[in-house]
């Protein structure tokens, strides 16, 4: 060991023993700043080692920049969002208000905007936007629509003949108005410039014949009719609206070869709040305003959306354009206020057996005997008729849609997220714009967030559609165009069309979507707080419906197989009457019965912002394979229920309990239920080996299951270990496993739904391509699940569904394919 006292000099020692004797050593020159050269030094090394790095992290994880969590949202890093999930969330909550909510709807509904006559709201929309820090544009397409001329409803008796000879001649016994009452506290009830009562789609036509009450005009009431002899063809078909969407009212008519229809709102459709139970009527109370009519389409929606001349794709300038004849009636159609359908109605009485004289489907809800009618069926005699006039100008007209967009760190990750803009009338406060006042109110809050430094880590798209009340034209011909776009990047559409017209929250969704739905509602405080602290989802039914139609959601979910949510607030039998697509769906309905305070606007934009938020912003897309499989198992079990049913049709009860959703399902079968089944045996399929075939789905869905519940479990590891920021920053190759394993959960989710297309299509209705949604063949609104089983069944075409079979087991493998780990 050295003494203390003797000089420590190892690198002069070692030196000595290096070189020879007569070596001199010479100490180093003192260099200044050593200390800041070896700070630089590490500073730059380190620099260049995260430059070659981090390329290849965002390389492997399928993003330009490596993810990883803040302290408890995952955010990205490097460059960590000034935002975290938790504060978005509460920016979310804080920014929506019900002052501005109102100010939206008094803006919107304020003038007309029907398709393709509201550009000035688009374009400040697209202001609007922008000056929330949203990039926006408007997106054009040239689109096939009508617009009204004129129309006229009379009915006619015939003069006492002069002579033989002479020509029939009529007197006018009753000249129907064909409008709605202006109501002094109810501005846009007044307009000068307020939109005439028609039918989009409707046909032009000029008709005078007998009238026959056909009820609500479903495929099986037609059944009734002709089971019971009634002549229908060259008759005018006076039906009530309700059930099932009323162009497919109009379309079987049309098939059975009657010349015209009229459809009016029944009363007796309002549950308790009607003028023969003693509630006063709109303005003076919540019962329905006795002239008030529903305008709407007449398009076949159930075969395609979209403008009928370009199925498939959009509707660009010199595009070819195909004949409509097969996706827009032939016949001319009107609706009308009960008021002017009484006196039709009372012409019927006593001609033609009653309501009462069929089922109990033909009495539900009749709603007019206290006014004298009696629902007789007819047809009214010969010398008793109406004359339908109805003109219409079709045109190729712009319909404009304004595109917002958020970027996001991922590129191929996309949510989208619309409500559509357009109305039949001057108001429609509650359908669409309260849903376009809770999109801004949820935009203007992501807008604020962006002001505080967040970035999605989704890029988020926001949608103003245009023509969506002629069937669902904007979002269809943009889906349509940036197909291939979405089918890639495209993680789900939410979309809110009536935001609010009650207080029930109303849910339509992918089962996919279910887990993240009963999130964001138990994220947000109810507008009703019963109890402090009460949620949105504490006050929920928890029912979730299946995807139908007629909304913007339909091209996005059975067209491109992105999995969707249609949202809202709505109103129940016990409710203030809604009055749908009617003058009196106006600001002063919605401020004096609807929503006073705009209370449940504001809840519902914090809704809709969280649910895109939490889709939109998670390290881990918040979705459910089980759900989804799970639920595919239950339609399963709902073909083999309607086998069933058909096999033994005795053993089916047609319960007065049913609920009007239910009833309206089976009433638009195109099976008669009550018939016992004639089942041949000749036929090498049969519903017995149909039954029997059924299980390979059973089979096929426990494998989905199985890879489904993996898939999951792994997502909420990975979810785990983002939330709690379990790795080191230092751990970069830990890092870039982790997130290659969220991009990899992340891009079997995004994909999961798109596994269910059948390139084909269904059976007679190829642009829906989705195997297990479809708006019911007949019904158009409520959907169908398993549509070529279920309509297979009705057609009692075995092969067909033994061929719906294999599709179905090849879709369903496939999925399970895609999730397998």
């Amino acid at each position: 060991m050295a003494s203390e006292h003797e000089p420590l000099n190892t690198k002069k020692a070692q030196d000595a023993q290096l070189f020879p004797d007569n070596y001199t050593y010479i100490p180093p020159r003192p260099r200044p700043h050593s200390v800041l050269r070896r700070f630089c030094t590490i500073a730059l090394a380190s620099t260049l080692i995260w430059t070659l790095i981090a390329p290849l992290g965002s390389i492997l994880s399928g993003s330009w920049s490596i993810s990883e969590p803040d302290e408890q949202d995952g955010q990205t890093w490097p460059g960590h969002n000034q935002v975290s999930q938790e504060e978005l969330r509460q920016i979310l909550r804080d920014v929506p208000s019900s002052e501005s909510a109102m100010q939206w709807s008094r803006y919107y509904t304020s003038g007309p905007h029907l398709a393709g006559k509201n550009y000035s709201q688009a374009l400040l929309t697209k202001q609007k936007w922008e000056q929330w820090g949203i990039k926006s544009s408007i997106n054009e397409y040239l689109v096939y629509i009508n617009y009204p001329v004129d129309h006229r409803l009379a009915l006619l008796k015939e003069k006492e003949k002069k002579g033989e000879d002479a020509d029939k001649e009529y007197e006018v016994t009753y000249e129907a108005s064909l409008v709605e009452d202006v109501i002094e506290e109810d501005p846009t009830s007044g307009l000068a410039d307020s939109v005439p009562t028609f039918h989009g789609y409707s046909a032009s036509g000029n008709v005078t014949a007998p009238v026959v009450y056909v009820n609500y005009g479903t495929y099986q009431d037609f059944e009734d009719l002709l089971a019971a002899n009634i002549t229908l063809k060259g008759k005018i078909a006076i039906a009530r609206y309700g059930g099932i969407f009323r162009g497919l009212k109009v379309k079987r008519a049309q098939e059975l070869g009657m010349v015209g229809v009229i459809l009016y709102s029944d009363p007796g459709d309002d549950g308790e709040v009607t003028d023969e139970k003693g509630v006063p009527t709109y303005p003076e109370g919540p019962a329905r305003q006795p002239s008030s009519v529903q305008r709407g389409s007449t398009q076949f929606l159930s075969v395609a959306p979209g403008d009928p001349t370009t199925p498939g794709y959009p509707s660009k300038p010199g595009v070819p354009r195909r004949e409509v004849e097969t996706a827009i009636p032939s016949i001319p159609s009107l609706p009308i206020s009960y008021t002017d359908a009484l006196p039709i109605l009372k012409a019927l009485n006593g001609y033609g057996p009653k309501a009462k004289n069929f089922n109990q489907w033909w009495t539900r809800n009749t709603g007019l005997g206290y006014k004298g009618v009696e629902y007789n069926i007819g047809p009214t005699p010969d010398d008793v008729v109406v004359n339908l006039y109805n003109e219409q100008e079709y045109v190729y007209t712009p319909i404009w849609n304004v595109i917002g967009v958020i970027n996001g760190t991922i590129p191929d990750e996309v949510v989208v997220v619309g409500n559509h803009r357009d109305a039949w009338v001057a108001g429609g406060a509650g359908d669409p714009n309260s849903g376009s006042a809770v999109l801004n109110e949820a935009m203007r809050a992501f807008g604020e967030a962006l002001k505080r430094g967040w970035k999605p880590r989704r890029t988020i798209v926001f949608g103003s559609w245009d023509g969506e009340e002629y069937g669902l034209v904007g979002s269809t011909e943009w889906v349509e165009e940036y197909l291939c776009w979405l089918k890639h990047a495209s993680v789900a559409y939410v979309n809110t069309d009536v935001g609010v017209r009650g207080k029930r929250l109303a849910v339509a969704a992918s089962p996919i979507l279910n887990k993240v739905i009963y999130t964001a509602t138990s994220l947000v405080g109810s507008a009703n707080q019963t109890r402090p602290g009460q949620t949105v989802y504490d006050l929920w039914d928890k029912k979730i419906k299946t995807m139908g139609s007629g909304s913007d959601f339909t091209a996005f979910q059975d067209f491109a197989g992105i999995p969707s949510i249609d949202i809202g607030f709505d109103n129940d039998r016990d409710s203030p009457v809604y009055h749908y697509h009617s003058n009196y769906d106006s600001f002063h309905w919605m401020q004096k019965y609807g929503d006073p305070d705009f209370l449940y606007h504001r809840t519902m934009a914090q809704v809709l912002g969280i649910l895109v938020a939490e889709i939109a912003n998670l390290p881990v897309i918040p979705f459910g394979a089980e759900d989804y499989a799970k639920a595919l198992a239950e339609y399963v079990h709902k073909v083999e229920d309607k086998l069933e049913a058909y096999l033994n049709p005795q053993a089916e009860v047609l319960s007065a309990s049913v609920t009007d959703e239910e009833m309206f399902e089976l009433r638009s079968s195109i099976r008669n239920h009550s018939s016992p089944a004639s089942v041949s045996t000749t036929s090498k399929h049969t519903p017995k080996t149909f039954r029997k075939s059924l299980t390979r789905l059973h089979e096929a869905l426990q494998t989905l299951t199985f890879h489904a519940y993996h898939l999951d479990l792994l997502a909420e590891e990975l979810k785990h270990i983002s939330e709690n920021d379990e790795i080191p920053w230092w751990d970069l190759p830990r890092k870039i496993r982790h997130h290659c394993a969220v991009r990899k959960v992340n891009t079997k989710y995004k994909y999961l739904e798109r596994s269910f297309l059948y390139e084909e299509g269904l059976d007679n209705r190829p642009w829906f391509k989705h195997v297990v949604f479809a708006p019911g063949l007949w019904t158009g609104y409520s959907g169908a699940v398993f549509p070529g089983l279920m309509e297979s069944i009705d057609e009692e075409d075995w092969t067909n569904a033994e061929r719906w079979v294999d599709i179905i087991e090849s879709r369903i493998l496939n999925a399970a394919r895609g999730i397998e780990a």
